[in-house]
């Protein structure tokens, strides 16, 4: 009996251990980091396990061992990852010891990656916590104001807009100045009109994780043909061996139209139409009131949100990133709205010791809604294709919506006399809706052949394919102006394909303990190809079927289009490194393109580059204020392939007219384009030298760079003699300059419990045109931009407002002026007005642009304040021109009120004239210098928070505060989208939004 009540009582207590360690043994302990100060956000991993947790703010931990023996696995960027033997210890103390390597920084170039002390060219880095500090639709967005010589202009503030990019300037004429971009291996091109979805946009900024902006010939001519207009690498999140991570990341906020511009209200408008129009239109003004502010029924308080969800992690042999997001921005403007679904799958996995294999994938479909904003037209033309415009220019005393609740033309009321501008929420009602399937693939195989040998291989794929949906209804026109071409529809259907592959080889090699050289060789071909096909039809019995049902048209169209390329590159980089002191890189592509001319297929493009870092020389060494001082310099040559399209070296043939054969119309071939066989690339030298500095172990940084850039061979047109039977001839005819100062500082001024840094960035870039085609020196681009020899490009050139004509004044001949009307200056003295007297008159090109960021942390809080600003660069506000002008049936600015009359001898405003026409002057240009208060962001952090191992929560507000003189809805614009000729102008596009948004960020 005793026997059993002792075995009894064994099994009591081996249970009661059992279920002690089931349990767990709670461990505690604290992180500290080489200066043995708390370090939170430290990764701790129960070893043989997916268990662990992370250090809180104040660099504690807890987690529960299921053996007192247990190893733990403490890792954190920056520092050597360790492995800690509890042996039998409840708390613990670990000090993490610097990875001076790692905290070297290693940046991604072009086919590799680089130590930061070893690269030799202009490159800048930002990652992903600074491009997702303000909520973007695209990468481009977020980096905005955050490099040195990177311009980013937002062309149309449409959700999924239009922006514009440019690296140390405008490098082409006639051709893209977009830099290539690249994602995870993949490259892909910006561009397209202002009211066009920016194919930046297709792309999910929360993916990334990283992204580089090559800037000088050294490091964009491993690019070659492509890179003259610098490259922008991103690179995407990637799983690593260890713990999984699964992250939420989502926001919510609203949007709102940061202003109107102030027009003349119903009573007001009314006594100027009688002006106008001599007679009383309005016999009793004062009894049309307020009447219909046009821009409350345009412009909305509009939802934007984004829903991300993540997973990381893997082991020794595989590692996955997967990631899908949902994005949702409604417009400021009604009915316009870009949606986004979007998926992304990055494996890596290692098959043996020698092979490794891995893929991205970046897949999303893309539905966009757009108004017609925008327009390139003067006066009329602005106020029937513009919403924005429409809304300034209709007359308050109309009404938007009739008896029964539909849009109302104006032509339809008050007797058809308003039928000079388009009702504005009839604009809205016109279908324009683009659903955009893209897919982002990288396919790659990396081997190891031999020490210090590895090749990989590559196949890279864009496939795009775009359906746009057009159909503007006949009930937006008025009945008495309804015809048998009423109403019009089309399907426009784009399918496009890149392929790309590329072999690379890459020897490392240490030469004792002083010497490293690494070799890099890349053989790649790219193909593109581009197929269209339209249908278009007008003439509908109703607005039935829209256009769905084009065959039931009136008059019905169709027209299709197929274009291909090809591109074979040869490459070559040594690298060479003494002593972690010297650097030296070699550079040297060739490249072969089948849109150019059979004498000239391809084009060489070198590059050299040195660097030296005088702060491990023997006098600086031991310096313990200058922690790192390197002197870069560099030389290269790249090109830019993207100047014309496929096919325009050949002799072409196209539609021609229509002839009568056989009692039926036939479209004859005519020819539409003469051959020039020594078309070629247009070829940009570039130097470059720069210095960085950091101080008291890297608390201060400086970075500086001075740059000269030279184009040649620049595609243009040159006009031909009648007597050649062809207008023009393109060939590589002209020449521009860039060149520029750039300067990045950082500072952290505060450390420990409150942590505060700063950063910011300036920069100045000068064009000039250098030469055109030889016979010209001046070429008109719009009735008010100029490309001039010895000028910036895009410079306004115009008559010089010299007030208003007063009573009894001399009406110079020629000048189209009239009493009341304006005046401008006779420059050369000869009594008449005429093109000799117009004359520069302004530059749309900033004296600087600049950037400054500051960042705060307390505790669990973060703050981030983020400034960004352009200085110098004049706007064409071609609205003022349309909407000073009184000459009746249409609205105009508020300002009028103080107009011209006998009694009232304004110097500024034309009295009311019907059909008048103003002279195209310096009127209308302003400063669009202005600061942005870009984005302010307040944040609270919980750690290992019952299970979670981060939880964050945010408010974010943006595009809160500009400062400007500008008088248009904002600085930050141009109606010709990213044209390099016509910049700074204003034409009613999509006006900017401020927002306020919350949001949080979950790990588990």
């Amino acid at each position: 009996m005793k026997h059993k009540l002792l075995l009894l009582a064994l099994y009591f207590i081996s249970m009661g251990i059992h279920a002690t360690f089931a349990q767990g043994i709670l461990v505690q302990g604290l992180v500290l980091d080489e200066k043995q100060l708390p370090l939170p956000g430290a990764n701790l991993l129960i070893k043989g396990t997916s268990a662990g947790t992370i250090s809180d703010i104040d660099g504690k931990f807890s987690i529960n061992v299921t053996s007192p023996s247990a190893i733990l696995i403490v890792s954190y960027l920056g520092y050597y990852s360790q492995e800690i033997a509890l042996n039998n210890r409840n708390e613990i103390i670990i000090s993490m010891v610097p990875n001076l390597d790692e905290l070297g920084e290693v940046i991604v170039v072009g086919y590799g990656t680089q130590r930061k002390i070893e690269t030799t060219g202009a490159i800048s880095s930002v990652k992903s916590t600074e491009i997702m500090q303000t909520p973007v639709a695209n990468v481009a967005q977020g980096l905005q104001g955050r490099v040195a010589g990177l311009q980013v202009v937002q062309n149309s503030a449409a959700p999924g807009g239009n922006v514009s990019v440019r690296v140390r300037g405008t490098n082409s004429i006639r051709g893209s100045s977009e830099p290539l971009f690249i994602v995870d291996g993949v490259q892909f091109n910006n561009g397209g009109g202002v009211n066009d979805l920016s194919p930046l946009s297709t792309i999910n900024p929360n993916d990334i994780a990283s992204v580089e902006v090559l800037k000088d010939a050294s490091s964009t001519a491993i690019y070659g043909a492509r890179g003259a207009n610098g490259v922008v690498i991103i690179t995407t999140k990637r799983g690593s061996a260890g713990r999984t991570v699964f992250s939420l990341d989502s926001y919510y906020g609203i949007q709102q139209p940061t202003k109107q511009i102030d027009v003349l209200n119903g009573t007001q408008f009314a006594e100027l139409e009688n002006e106008v129009f001599r007679r009383d239109v309005f016999p009793n003004p004062s009894s049309e009131g307020v009447g219909t502010n046009w821009q409350d029924y345009i412009f909305r308080d509009a939802p934007i949100q984004s829903h991300q969800l993540s997973l990381l992690g893997g082991n020794e042999k595989t590692q996955f990133a997967i990631s899908s997001n949902f994005f949702d921005q409604k417009g400021i403007l009604i009915n316009s709205d870009f949606l986004r679904y979007s998926l992304r799958i990055n494996l890596d996995h290692k098959i043996n010791d020698r092979i490794k294999i891995g893929t991205s994938i970046l897949g999303s479909q893309n539905i966009n809604n757009t108004i017609p904003t925008g327009s390139t037209s003067l006066d009329g033309g602005a106020i029937t294709t513009s919403i924005v415009g429409a809304a300034l220019g209709a007359p308050p005393t109309l009404k938007p919506y009739d008896s029964n609740g539909n849009v109302w033309p104006f032509g339809d009321q008050v007797s058809g006399g308003y039928r000079e501008v388009t009702n504005p929420l009839g604009l809205a009602k016109i279908l324009n809706k683009t659903n955009i399937q893209q897919v982002l693939s990288n396919l790659y195989m990396e081997a190891k052949l031999a020490e210090g040998l590895t090749y990989t291989a590559s196949f890279n794929a864009v496939l795009r394919n775009d359906l746009n949906d057009f159909y503007s209804p006949i009930s937006i026109i008025a009945l008495g102006d309804r015809n048998a071409t009423s109403g019009s529809g089309r399907k426009f259907n784009r399918d496009q394909s890149t392929l790309l592959h590329e072999s690379i080889f890459s020897y490392n090699k240490k030469l004792g303990d002083n010497h490293s050289l690494r070799v890099t060789g890349v053989f790649s071909t790219q193909s593109d190809q581009v197929r269209t096909n339209q249908a278009s039809g007008n003439g509908f019995p109703n607005d039935a079927t829209t256009n769905e049902a084009l065959q039931v048209a009136a008059n019905f169209t169709s027209s299709s289009f197929r274009a291909k390329e090809r591109l074979d590159s040869y490459m070559a980089r040594v690298n060479y490194g003494f002593k972690d002191k010297l650097f030296f890189d070699l550079i040297a592509r060739t490249d072969g393109s089948s849109k150019f001319g059979k004498n000239y297929k391809y084009g060489f493009f070198p590059a050299a580059s040195a660097a030296w870092r005088i702060s491990e020389e023997s006098f600086l060494k031991s310096n313990s204020i200058i922690s790192d001082f390197k002197l870069r310099i560099s030389y290269g040559i790249t090109g830019n392939s993207g100047a014309i399209s496929p096919y325009q070296s050949l002799a072409t043939v196209g539609p021609g007219s229509s002839y009568n054969m056989g009692n039926a119309f036939v479209t004859g071939l005519a020819p539409n384009g003469i051959a020039n066989p020594d078309l070629r690339w247009e070829k940009s030298y570039q130097s470059n030298i720069g210095i960085d500095i950091s101080f008291l172990d890297d608390r201060f940084s400086i970075v500086a760079d001075y740059y000269n850039r030279t184009t040649k061979d620049l595609l243009y047109l040159k006009n031909l003699p009648i007597s050649s039977g062809y207008g023009t001839i393109i060939g590589n005819f002209a020449e521009l300059e860039n060149k520029g100062f750039e300067l990045a500082v950082s500072a952290v001024l505060l450390e420990k419990d409150f942590r505060w840094d700063i950063a910011g960035n300036i920069s100045f870039n000068r064009n000039k045109v250098v030469s055109l085609d030889g016979d010209v020196d001046e070429q008109f681009v719009t009735p008010y931009s100029v490309v001039s020899v010895g000028f910036p490009l895009g410079v306004f050139k115009t008559f010089v407002f010299d007030g208003i004509y007063q009573t009894g004044e001399q009406i110079l001949p020629g000048s189209g002026g009239r009493i009341g009307g304006h005046r401008v200056k006779d420059v050369n003295n000869d009594g008449v007005i005429s093109n000799l007297d117009q004359v520069i008159t302004g530059d749309p090109n900033p004296d600087f642009i600049f950037g400054f960021t500051s960042n705060f942390a307390y505790k669990g809080f973060d703050l981030n304040v983020f400034i960004s600003g352009s200085v110098g660069n004049d706007l064409y506000n071609i609205s003022r021109y349309t909407f000073e002008n009184p000459l009746g049936q249409r609205n105009v600015l508020k300002q009028l009120e103080n107009r011209w009359s006998p009694t009232n001898p304004s110097e500024e405003y034309v009295s009311g004239f019907q059909g008048g026409r103003l002279p195209i002057s310096d009127r209308f240009l302003e400063d669009g210098s202005f600061v942005r208060l870009k984005n302010i962001t307040l944040g609270y952090s919980l750690l290992n928070f019952k299970g979670i191992q981060k939880v964050r929560f945010y408010l974010s507000g943006n595009n809160l505060l500009t400062v400007s003189n500008y008088s248009g809805f904002d600085p930050e614009v141009n109606t010709f989208g990213g044209s390099n000729v016509a910049i700074g102008v204003d034409n009613l596009v999509y006006p900017i939004a401020k927002s306020f948004i919350g949001g949080i960020q979950i790990t588990f």
